[in-house]
């Protein structure tokens, strides 16, 4: 039986449980941050994992730690894609309506609830979603456009038409120099590139017809595209501007596409199919399919590699996959028909 004694009285004994029980969560949280994203010199709160739900309308702020839903909050009619600001404060939800609609929800992730609504005319369909050089960038298929919003001014600043049919994905380098996207329709990618006075030129490189989800590799030297129509994934030397190789994967209906933090993998998800495909980058090789239910969208890895998030439309879950033994280990509820996904970081 432990003794207490004069110098270890019942309120030091209880505050010194209560101290070591206060250190150990405050030390699990720091392991939870560092296990996610390695390598920051900056203080920040616990990433949050950002998911859509098409079918309820509402965007769910999950904890990808405990793998647990914190809160949901509404959002537009047909939401897509999703993307939070650098801060980590302020998320932004396009609302797309196969090319009709003309919103991009603001939600406080800080409050947790939406603040106003962004009116995109005159571009319609905003689809693809991008923050980066302070500004949100974002697709217009329903107008053949790329369009971008200054949070500062709160007014649509710059936009460029690509004449291509269903521009739909899009991808901006950190500096908003570059931005490229994929024509769905026309089967082909764009490479918009602003030049010394700021005269966007565009590049149109063929690809196959259907090619929708698409990765930069972490290098920025290539982009990999997978079409649905084909099941073919094209790769797209960014410096030569041309495609200098193709994949025959057969994976119809392939949706989403991403690479792993250190660019040797690249994840492939499919609605026509029940599983996420991972290829080599180097050799071009299918690794292994992984089944995760009856299709798959949205796809999100950690930083660090360790697993990726994956939006079953069909099955109604978010699949988490472990990256090193690729297999399925959990599933979150998000809401019926997720899809967008993306990291929310608050410094």
């Amino acid at each position: 039986m432990n003794r207490i004694t004069p110098d270890h009285s019942p309120h030091k004994f209880i505050a010194h449980q209560v101290k070591c029980k206060f250190w150990k969560l405050r030390i699990g949280s720091l392991f939870l941050f560092l296990l996610f994203f390695p390598g920051t010199g900056c203080i920040a709160q616990q990433p949050k994992l950002l998911a859509l739900s098409k079918g309820d309308h509402t965007l769910a702020i999950v904890d990808p730690a405990m793998l647990k839903v914190i809160t949901r909050v509404p959002v537009g009619s047909d939401p897509h894609e999703v993307i939070a600001s650098s801060d980590g404060k302020t998320a932004y939800v396009s609302i797309y309506g196969g090319g009709s609609l003309h919103e991009i929800n603001v939600i406080d992730l800080v409050t947790q609830k939406p603040l106003f609504n962004i009116d995109t005319r005159p571009l319609f369909g905003p689809h693809g979603l991008a923050f980066a050089d302070g500004k949100i960038w974002f697709s217009a298929e329903g107008s053949k456009s790329v369009g971008r919003y200054d949070p500062q001014t709160k007014k649509l600043d710059w936009c460029m038409g690509t004449g291509q049919d269903r521009t739909h994905m899009i991808y901006v380098t950190p500096d908003g120099q570059k931005v490229y996207t994929t024509n769905v329709n026309s089967g082909s990618v764009s490479l918009l590139t602003a030049g010394t006075r700021q005269e966007w030129t565009q590049t149109v490189i063929p690809v196959s017809k259907g090619s929708e989800g698409f990765d930069v590799s972490p290098d920025g030297k290539q982009l990999w595209t997978a079409s649905a129509d084909d099941g073919s994934i094209a790769i797209i030397d960014l410096a030569a501007q041309k495609v200098v190789a193709k994949i025959d994967t057969k994976i119809l209906g392939a949706n989403r596409l991403k690479f792993t933090p250190d660019g040797k993998r690249v994840l492939v998800s499919s609605l026509g199919a029940g599983n996420l495909y991972v290829f080599d980058v180097v050799s071009h090789k299918e690794l292994k399919q992984i089944n995760i239910g009856h299709g798959g969208a949205g796809i999100l890895i950690t930083p660090n590699g360790s697993r990726a998030f994956v939006g079953c439309t069909p099955d109604n879950y978010v699949a988490v996959i472990d990256l090193k033994t690729l297999e399925v280990i959990a599933h979150i509820d998000v809401g019926s028909n997720p899809d967008g996904l993306a990291w929310a970081v608050t410094y």
